[in-house]
């Protein structure tokens, strides 16, 4: 087993996946301390990357990076590209003394991913589990929630007046067509906005305004748990590269939960049981796909 002990975390590597644990100093972001450990599987990856320390490397250390592939990842997905270097969990940051260490770590890691012939293009399913469920982040007006089932924004005392009169949200899962992630940057606002389907379009483009979005704060006030909280979701949603049928069945389990009738749910459950039989669903999606439709029985 490889261990490599950097400034904001330990990762191990057992020649099938990579384990992150991140550190508990203060300067560690918290983003990274509210993911807590993550479990990479080899056939999530494509590379890994070492840069050594520089003269003008941040506190002088070198930096080690994981790729992933596209898609593998719910955290990635619902944070398209706009986590920054600190609080990217697949970056680990290496002190000097450690260099020969992460280059040890590397050379593993490219030689099992070479000897198991990982693709290297995009997946259709993700390949690392999305974060635990319930979650919770608190915003700057309000609070968003997530048990597995059900999402849902309560507003606080700092809401406008458009959000109080909207009152609280809540949606099943099926009913979400998408999450969107920003993050907060110096006093800027940040957002997660819900995408519900069957809506006109966004009410307001400021997150303030908007009830279908939890406004972030600009300051460290952030926990973190905003983009646990969105990748929590995502995960549990239809994989954007997802097969046809499989994104055709969750578009059936979504009208179903819009009020069709007994009959409908009926055979959407025998359509459900026919792709799952045939190997399109895999035994996670089947089960989640039948729930969401038993409940509306």
């Amino acid at each position: 087993m490889a261990e490599l002990i950097g400034k904001n975390g330990t990762w191990t590597f057992d020649g099938d996946v990579v384990r992150i644990v991140p550190g508990h100093d203060k300067d560690v972001s918290r983003l990274r301390a509210a993911l807590g450990e993550i479990t990479v599987p080899l056939a999530a990856l494509t590379g890994v990357a070492f840069e050594a320390a520089g003269k003008k490397s941040k506190n002088g250390a070198g930096r080690i990076r994981l790729r992933l592939r596209v898609g593998a990842d719910p955290l990635l997905q619902a944070c398209d590209g706009r986590l920054d270097d600190d609080s990217d969990p697949y970056q680990l940051d290496v002190p000097p003394e450690r260099g020969g260490v992460a280059e040890y770590f590397a050379d593993e890691v490219r030689d099992a991913l070479t000897v198991a012939q990982i693709p290297g293009e995009a997946t259709d399913q993700y390949l690392l589990a999305p974060p635990a469920v319930p979650i919770s982040a608190n915003g700057q007006d309000g609070t968003g929630s997530f048990d597995g089932e059900m999402v849902r924004l309560e507003w606080g005392w700092l809401a406008d007046g458009k959000k109080r009169s909207a009152g609280n949200r809540a949606w099943p899962l099926s009913a979400l067509e998408a999450v969107e992630w920003r993050p907060a940057v110096g006093m800027d606002w940040g957002w997660i906005r819900f995408r519900v389907r069957g809506d006109a379009g966004i009410v307001s483009t400021n997150p303030r305004l908007d009830p279908n979005c939890l406004a972030l704060w600009g300051t460290k006030k952030e926990s973190g748990n905003s983009a646990v909280l969105a990748a929590a979701i995502v995960g549990r949603m239809t994989h954007p590269n997802a097969p046809a049928e499989v994104a055709s069945a969750a578009d059936g389990v979504a009208a179903a939960a819009g009020g069709a009738d007994h009959d409908v749910l009926l055979r959407r459950l025998r359509e459900l049981g026919d792709l799952y039989r045939d190997g399109v669903l895999t035994d996670e999606e089947f089960a989640a796909a039948k729930q969401a439709v038993l409940k509306q029985m």
